[in-house]
């Protein structure tokens, strides 16, 4: 898959997955982003969800949070086929912004690149591929 959509099939928004991914996830972090992901079967034909949050505790405005989710949104799409292309099975992912000021395009996109190449290091066999 190499557009660069996140068509709403893709959107993690069951209220009991994210309360799974809390409870029972894995994560990988490259400050400031937060990775939680857990593998989990869909009956939709889909292999990846996922979801981006900012806290309400370090921005207390709606539109710096709605910036914030929105870059990591688009950082994310423009990014996901490295996941797509280098991984098996299907996941569910949760993208938490952990910084307390406003980043960056270049700097969400730099680490959201890192924080999908170390969660790949963590969930893909050794094949020998050098990413």
């Amino acid at each position: 898959m190499s557009d660069f959509t996140f068509p709403k099939k893709e959107k993690l928004k069951s209220k009991k997955l994210i309360e799974q991914l809390f409870a029972e996830g894995k994560s990988v972090s490259v400050f400031p982003i937060k990775l939680i992901y857990l593998p989990v079967q869909f009956t939709e034909d889909t292999r990846l969800k996922a979801g981006v949050t900012a806290p309400k505790k370090n921005f207390k405005s709606a539109v710096k949070r709605n910036r914030i989710k929105r870059l990591m949104r688009e950082s994310y799409r423009g990014n996901k086929h490295l996941v797509f292309n280098n991984s098996e099975g299907s996941f569910a992912f949760l993208f938490l912004y952990l910084g307390r000021d406003m980043p960056s395009q270049g700097k969400v996109e730099k680490t959201m690149k890192e924080v999908l190449k170390r969660f790949l290091n963590k969930n893909t066999p050794d094949t020998g591929i050098q990413n």
